[in-house]
């Protein structure tokens, strides 16, 4: 499986992803991969009739893309993942997937989360798993669209200093 893009965004499947991102890397699969969502049947009916023409969505656990993911079968997917926050992202990397970046669109504030970007929330867990996946060597790269211009949220982190206590 070459997967082209693991993706952080707290709305998952919508317009921008599924026009801008999808042509930009040339994916013929899009992975919504949540737990919840897996679980909840009215989010999973919506998500897959969200995906672009001619591109097939799925919605699976975070355990079964593990499992799927050195399987012989889906050896030609090259899709693009697409996590609701940073804990998932860093279970799926603990689990074996394999990336050198990701890419953070939207992550979405409450009161127990301080915002970090115009678009990025994080909690004191989110932190913890964008630090673990810092560390890991990934590349944490904030872009809306393909065609942003690259920042690097662990910088923002920094910044913001979010990651001593991490």
């Amino acid at each position: 499986m070459d997967v082209r893009l693991l993706r952080i965004d707290s709305r998952l499947l919508h317009g921008q992803v599924a026009t801008n991102w999808a042509k930009a890397i040339s994916v013929n699969r899009i992975l919504v991969v949540s737990d919840r969502v897996a679980r909840d049947i009215m989010r999973k009916t919506l998500i897959t009739q969200a995906a672009p023409p001619g591109i097939k969505a799925n919605v699976i656990t975070v355990e079964k893309m593990i499992k799927l993911f050195d399987d012989l079968r889906f050896v030609s997917l090259k899709p693009m993942i697409l996590v609701e926050d940073p804990i998932d992202a860093k279970r799926l990397v603990e689990g074996g997937i394999k990336v050198k970046t990701i890419n953070i669109g939207a992550m979405s504030f409450d009161s127990s989360k301080v915002m970090v970007t115009d678009t990025i929330a994080v909690g004191r867990e989110d932190v913890k798993a964008l630090k673990w996946l810092h560390d890991f060597g990934i590349e944490l790269d904030v872009r809306k669209v393909a065609s942003d211009s690259s920042k690097n949220l662990w910088k923002a982190l920094l910044e913001k200093e979010l990651v001593k206590d991490a």
